[in-house]
């Protein structure tokens, strides 16, 4: 015998039906606001807005908000000329970086960082990590220019001051949006003060553009040389080093244990040019001395006992150069740590942020040039200079007369 089951309709409850009103309210709510945002004024005049993204797209680690404005300074980091083959080293560049975002966290601006970063092939020699070897090599890294989330933790950055990328979908929608709000999205802006920026119409804009420069990283900075103008510390972006470049860095302190460090910057600096009497002179004059081996160890002897384990990072390629400071230390490069390094190191950048990582660690820390005065440095030489000297290369601190 067929057994017949009758459907029988369930009526919803009060609890549900209100939860469905509500989310119809809460959407409805949400389209008038992007409405609003998008046009200041009720409808819709484009399907896609900023609330499609930021609503239906799938959540990345940091979380922006429909009402984020945001400060857009160029679509690499600024070279002059925007030319990698002239650009200056790691830490020119991001002087400029921390300037922009510090614009960024006056303005209270979600940042777009450019994608990419410029290396000079100066600044990117394979010879720097294999110093270990006893050759020297002039062949170079692959490529001029690296992408930025491979040098910085861009989720670590944003804690600070929220940022984006330039080729991420985020600023498409954004860049998108701005257009379609015509005078309202977007200005390019040159030469306004910042104060200006944030108290004048410009605040409203979505998007504030500090393109119009060809040096646009430093032309706004008018305070860069005032330190207590300085918002964000030196030591902010060399602590924001991409995780892989961080882990990487840990693993060779474990490794070093209690440890020193030198950094060594001479192949950059040691460049003499002749005065029209034929005589060479250089900006440091005393660089080339106190950066060899005999001089360092006469430098760094009263605080690193013999011994200890001497970490050193170098642009200094001469094979064996700094064999000389075994005599009284252990020594360790970069290139002694080729299993932790040579499945991620791509470029010296990368390199050099690493070892910035490692110099952290150390419990004495020489650097070559003196930035703070509690620092130890190899030389007194100062770290910028107008001046051509003669170079001294003897124990005597007396110079010819220039």
């Amino acid at each position: 015998m067929a057994t017949t089951i009758k459907a029988q309709r369930t009526k919803p409850t009060p609890g549900s039906q209100r939860f469905v009103l509500l989310c119809i309210v809460v959407f409805a709510f949400l389209l008038l606001l992007s409405s609003v945002i998008s046009t200041g004024k009720l409808g819709l005049p484009y399907q896609q807005t900023l609330i499609d993204y930021f609503v239906r797209s799938p959540r990345g680690k940091r979380q922006h908000t429909l009402s984020e404005k945001y400060l857009y300074w160029g679509d690499r980091i600024d070279c002059p000329g925007k030319n990698c083959e002239t650009c200056a080293g790691l830490g020119h560049q991001e002087s400029s970086l921390r300037c922009a975002l510090e614009e960024a966290m006056f303005l209270n601006r979600t940042f777009v960082m450019p994608s990419g970063m410029c290396i000079n092939p100066i600044h990117n020699k394979k010879g720097i990590l294999n110093r270990s070897d006893n050759k020297t090599t002039e062949e170079g890294w692959v490529g001029s220019s690296c992408a930025m989330d491979s040098l910085y933790d861009i989720d670590l950055i944003s804690e600070k001051i929220p940022v984006i990328l330039d080729d991420s979908k985020t600023w498409h929608i954004v860049l998108s949006t701005s257009m379609k709000l015509e005078e309202r999205g977007i200005a390019h802006v040159y030469g306004v003060s910042r104060h200006r920026l944030k108290e004048s119409h410009y605040s409203s804009l979505l998007i504030i553009n500090r393109t119009a420069s060809p040096l646009a990283w430093f032309v706004e900075c008018k305070d860069r040389g005032n330190r207590s103008a300085v918002m964000l510390p030196y030591s902010f972006l060399p602590n924001m080093a991409a995780a892989n470049l961080r882990n990487a860095a840990e693993k060779i302190k474990a490794q070093l244990g209690d440890y020193d460090a030198i950094h060594v910057r001479r192949g950059d600096k040691l460049k003499t040019r002749k005065d029209r009497f034929g005589v060479e002179r250089i900006q440091f004059p005393h660089l080339d001395r106190d950066t060899r081996p005999e001089f360092i160890l006469h430098r760094i002897e009263k605080r690193v006992p013999p011994g200890r384990t001497l970490f050193i990072g170098s642009n200094e390629r001469t094979p064996g150069f700094f064999s000389p400071l075994a005599v009284r230390y252990k020594l360790a490069y970069s290139s002694n740590f080729s299993e932790i390094l040579d499945p991620i190191i791509k470029n010296n950048y990368q390199l050099f942020m690493v070892e910035r990582l490692v110099f952290m660690g150390a419990k004495t820390f020489f650097k070559t040039f003196k930035e703070y005065d509690m620092d130890l440095t190899l030389t007194d030489d100062p770290k910028k200079s107008k001046n051509w000297e003669i170079p001294v290369y003897t124990k005597d601190e007396r110079k010819e007369a220039s």
